[in-house]
């Protein structure tokens, strides 16, 4: 059973892997649930937080982890893409993580492996257990998805994380805010869920927020002529002032890496409000949960 995006996955087995995954948290044991199985790393993109914590997950449940980047896969000698991934198949692991920069390559694969894949981020259309472990923490600070105001705001046009998030919280009843430059923020991202609305205001978008999720501008992707930071900031920075507009006990959340002084302000992701650390350490339980789901017997 592969986890390939939040879009087709339903209420209640979203419901299933956030109920598991705080089952996981606050704890390192060691389990043997998934003893004698083997999960395969297989990242074409750069990452510290997704890969290392599906590594930490995968033994903290017992199983073997091997990690592949694209530099070190025969893919940098020519081989397709199609080729590796039949040629790891054959080596029967019972699972693959992949992450890589072309939208819907796990998808397409999928198809063709009788392994499960997990999507750890397909170019710009969905990284669904990052949008798992951002409603894992928000759940930690809220008693509900329902009805909350979430303010998404950054690069929303080259971001899998809003996506993926979009999708979670419609279908939980929040209502989106995504913001950000115009540029950045194409019209067409209203139709992603119901209950989404655009505004190129950040301050706007924040008031009376329960929620502020800011994203990384990803230069890597960008075709567009890039803002320079001094000036994104002044737009598009969260700052201290900001929160005062929103709820009282409004959190912070930021998929990272975080760009200080770029999107985001060192008081505010150092402060109270902040739950990104929080958002890595609950990367682990969920990614757990995900793992017992796809690689359980």
């Amino acid at each position: 059973m592969s986890l390939l995006g939040i879009e087709n996955l339903a209420r209640p087995e979203i419901e299933a892997i956030l109920n598991r995954a705080k089952d996981f948290q606050n704890s390192t044991a060691k389990l043997d649930t998934l003893r004698n199985r083997l999960l395969v790393n297989l990242f074409f993109e750069n990452s510290t937080r997704t890969r290392t914590s599906f590594e930490i997950a995968a033994k903290r449940l017992g199983a073997d982890t091997i990690s592949i980047t694209a530099s070190a896969s025969s893919t940098s000698k020519g081989e397709s893409l199609v080729d590796t991934l039949n040629t790891l198949g054959a080596m029967r692991p019972h699972a693959i993580v992949m992450r890589h920069a072309a939208s819907g390559a796990p998808h397409f694969l999928a198809r063709y492996l009788p392994t499960p894949i997990i999507n750890a981020g397909d170019g710009t259309h969905e990284h669904p257990t990052q949008a798992l472990l951002d409603a894992r923490t928000i759940l930690d600070n809220r008693p509900s998805l329902e009805g909350l105001r979430v303010a998404i705001i950054g690069d929303i046009a080259h971001s899998r994380v809003a996506r993926s998030n979009v999708h979670l919280l419609s279908k939980f009843g929040a209502n989106v805010v995504l913001c950000g430059p115009a540029p950045l923020l194409p019209p067409q991202l209203a139709k992603l869920a119901p209950d989404v609305s655009l505004t190129y205001d950040i301050r706007e978008a924040i008031q009376d927020a329960d929620v502020i999720m800011m994203l990384r501008v990803q230069l890597e992707r960008q075709h567009e002529t890039p803002f320079p930071p001094g000036d994104y900031f002044k737009f598009y920075g969260l700052r201290p002032d900001h929160l005062l507009l929103a709820k009282p006990d409004v959190i912070v959340m930021h998929p990272g890496p975080i760009n200080r002084g770029r999107e985001i302000s060192s008081e505010v992701a150092d402060s109270k409000r902040s739950v990104i650390l929080n958002q890595v350490e609950n990367g682990i339980a969920v990614r757990m949960a995900v793992l017992e789901r796809v690689m359980g017997a």
